[in-house]
């Protein structure tokens, strides 16, 4: 139950409002030749391919050219992008109704760790549910590729903060990620770490 002290909420992205299924992304690697995604990831993550990519230092072109360099010769770069996109499930309209409640008590806030091939999708998905614009539904969203950082570094909760006039004592962080919660600890925030997939409604209940 969210806390009386409570003036303002930041809301993490994937797995709080748009579901997620990673195993769909190994998997649909693995049928393009990748027994162990893991690998591919941690061999991927040496070069700093998907900090890079997440922190916007490098191109979708160049991000999709790092991962078929993992990959057998045959596999197409329209094939990597299904691959990478197959996590992204459906959003839930509960979720964003719920939101447009808060919203009449509290200045909301999305903050995502995330790159322009996963954005692309999700953002499009969610002007499907509700039609209209995800901008719509907060007062305003940060999005590690565009300001160029990342959790759970605590510069990026930082400026959300600095940005708004939010004081961290007073701000709810929402995440589904627990080493995202403990770098939104680090400056103060009040956090939630909350079950991925699962509904919002007992947070506020």
């Amino acid at each position: 139950m969210i806390k009386e002290d409570v003036t303002a909420i930041v809301f993490d992205f994937g797995g709080i409002f748009i579901n997620l299924d990673y195993n769909a992304t190994i998997n649909a690697f693995k049928e393009l030749g990748i027994e162990n995604f893991d690998e591919l990831y941690s061999q991927a993550q040496q070069s700093n391919l998907f900090d890079n990519y997440e922190t916007g230092k490098i191109s979708s072109q160049r991000f999709i050219n790092g991962l078929l360099d993992f990959l057998p010769a045959k596999t197409t770069p329209n094939q990597v992008v299904e691959a990478w996109n197959a996590m992204l499930l459906n959003i839930e309209p509960e979720k964003i109704k719920l939101l447009a409640e808060l919203r009449k008590s509290y200045p909301v806030y999305l903050l995502s760790n995330t790159n322009d091939l996963h954005i692309e999708v999700a953002f499009r998905r969610w002007k499907n549910t509700i039609g209209e614009s995800i901008h719509e539904s907060f007062d305003k969203i940060y999005l590690s590729h565009e300001v160029g950082l990342r959790k759970p570094n605590k510069e990026v909760f930082e400026l959300v903060c600095n940005e708004n006039n939010l004081e961290p004592k007073h701000t709810l962080f929402i995440d589904d990620t627990e080493q995202h919660i403990n770098g939104a600890k680090l400056i103060g925030l009040q956090t939630h770490l909350h079950v991925t997939n699962s509904s919002l409604h007992p947070i506020f209940s």
